[in-house]
């Protein structure tokens, strides 16, 4: 496949992250050559306005660049399913946005000549353009074979986020970390608000919006390691 830089691409799924993600690349220079249909197609128009909704192989049959935007569960079925059927092609690039797997759970499309990437923007989706600004305040774990890993990195500076080297064996410890602080910073907000609720706050979402905010960003300041301000402190 020739590629000049701008690429046609593709996406398989179409949740709340592949659609945002297709809607950054486009604003990158990439044109968009479909999108699978999902639960809310009227969603999906409103992000990528008059991008097609095709078959899974028609998708993969235009693209030089697949997303990958499906559950966990289901990726390695899929990945399996499409090259069991002579859907990747030679050089195409396919990309998969999951914590937990690195690029080893796309061998089967590598195994027909074309390019693993895993790319895990670190950040919660809604679904909507309002994601689009959050993907430039975030960073990304990349994981690819080294002579391709600078491709993963561009695809992730192109997204609008920074890029982070999550090792193939470290992804699993990766997806853990993600998983505590989304879950947790869940859970914690919706016994807080509940039990402002129980006592008559109204909206205690807002209520605690600046609080939860301020402890969060100091929590995380005091997770940063301190920048050296003399060279004697180094």
């Amino acid at each position: 496949m020739q590629r000049d830089g701008r690429l046609g691409v593709g996406i398989i799924g179409a949740g709340r992250v592949g659609p945002v993600l297709g809607a950054a690349l486009a604003g990158a220079g990439h044109q968009i050559t479909g999108i699978t249909s999902g639960s809310d197609d009227e969603r999906v128009a409103a992000v990528l306005p008059g991008v097609e909704i095709l078959g899974a192989a028609e998708v993969l049959r235009r693209s030089e660049l697949v997303i990958l935007a499906v559950p966990r569960d289901e990726l390695p079925q899929i990945v399996a399913g499409f090259a069991e059927a002579g859907l990747f092609q030679m050089g195409q690039l396919v990309l998969h946005t999951d914590a937990a797997h690195g690029y080893e759970v796309l061998r089967p499309a590598a195994e027909l000549g074309a390019i693993p990437l895993a790319v895990h923007p670190a950040m919660s989706f809604t679904g909507t353009s309002i994601d689009l600004r959050q993907l430039a305040a975030s960073y990304a774990a990349v994981s690819a074979p080294g002579p391709v890993l600078p491709i993963a990195q561009a695809l992730a500076v192109e997204l609008g986020c920074e890029p982070i080297v999550v090792a193939e064996e470290d992804r699993v410890a990766y997806a853990e970390a993600i998983s505590t602080a989304t879950l947790f910073s869940r859970q914690i907000v919706q016994q807080s608000t509940g039990i402002l609720r129980g006592i008559g706050v109204e909206n205690p979402g807002g209520f605690l919006s600046a609080l939860v905010r301020s402890t969060v960003d100091h929590a995380l300041s005091e997770a940063s390691p301190a920048i050296p301000d003399t060279p004697d402190d180094l």
